[in-house]
């Protein structure tokens, strides 16, 4: 009985350890967590200011936004040549869209925020459902960090664009760009976009509602203080 009782002892072992030597048989996962699928991360190519110029919408024409864009870029370490995202009026207008590159884009935490032009502006139907990925998570400053939207105080999801929403320029004879980027007077108007897309008339990300004036007082109020939108062109 006693050599009986030791066999199955050893039957009963060798059942409950069977699990775990075939576990700890299998291949190790993945390094740096990309798991099945995934490939490794890309590099930021899109990005909401983390500070404005702060002369309102005297960005120093469309050359001292871009270099905005460029300068806070290069301090978070990017190699690639930026653009920000704005139109201008009159004879020689410039559309947002085509100042971009051509994507796809990705914020500083690897997430795709569009793969084309047409996805970030929705130009098809299917594009519009489906696309731009840009909202208050994925929206992030090129620290990898969440601007304050709708519903923080304050509130600072307002980004200058002075464009339509399908990323190309206005053109009736109202400022809605603050005279082309060139003014802080109270008199002037910036066409806004809202990088939460919460808080408006629409959920537009790029064209909800006019700024109060040019003046940098004047973006507070509505829930701005000068943010852009940044595209790598590269």
């Amino acid at each position: 009985m006693t050599t009986r009782r030791y066999a199955m002892a050893i039957v009963l072992a060798l059942s409950f350890s069977a699990p775990f030597m075939l576990l700890a048989q299998q291949p190790a996962a993945p390094a740096g967590g990309q798991g099945r699928g995934r490939g490794p991360a890309q590099p930021m190519s899109f990005f909401v200011t983390s500070e404005p110029i702060g002369k309102g919408g005297d960005l120093g024409g469309l050359a001292g936004a871009d270099a905005q864009c460029q300068k806070l870029a290069t301090a978070a370490g990017s190699t690639k040549t930026w653009h920000a995202y704005l139109s201008t009026q009159g004879p020689n207008a410039v559309n947002a869209r085509d100042r971009i590159g051509s994507g796809p884009w990705y914020n500083a935490r690897g997430n795709v925020v569009a793969n084309s032009v047409a996805q970030l502006h929705g130009d098809t139907a299917e594009d519009a459902r489906l696309w731009p990925n840009i909202n208050k998570s994925t929206a992030f400053t090129e620290k990898g960090e969440m601007h304050k939207g709708f519903g923080d105080q304050p509130n600072e999801h307002d980004i200058l664009t002075g464009t339509q929403p399908d990323g190309r320029a206005y053109t009736d004879t109202a400022d809605h760009t603050c005279s082309n980027w060139t003014s802080s007077e109270s008199t002037g108007r910036a066409q806004l976009g809202h990088f939460d897309r919460t808080g408006g008339p629409n959920a537009s990300w790029n064209s909800v509602h006019a700024s109060r004036g040019c003046s940098q007082a004047d973006l507070v109020p509505t829930g701005g203080i000068g943010l852009l939108y940044c595209f790598a062109i590269n």
